[in-house]
């Protein structure tokens, strides 16, 4: 049962490191243009 008094506040710590991780990530736009980056991987062209 002493161990939950551990492992709360951590697991609580890491949703809002995951949470602001994700929230800079939109904010960045790191999520804006997903098919073009697809796409490039597909093209055979060099440089």
């Amino acid at each position: 049962m002493d161990i939950l008094y551990l492992l709360v506040p951590v697991s609580l710590l890491l949703v809002f490191a995951i949470g602001a991780v994700f929230w800079w990530a939109i904010n960045s736009r790191q999520f804006e243009n997903l098919e073009d980056e697809g796409q490039r991987i597909l093209d055979d062209k060099e440089g």
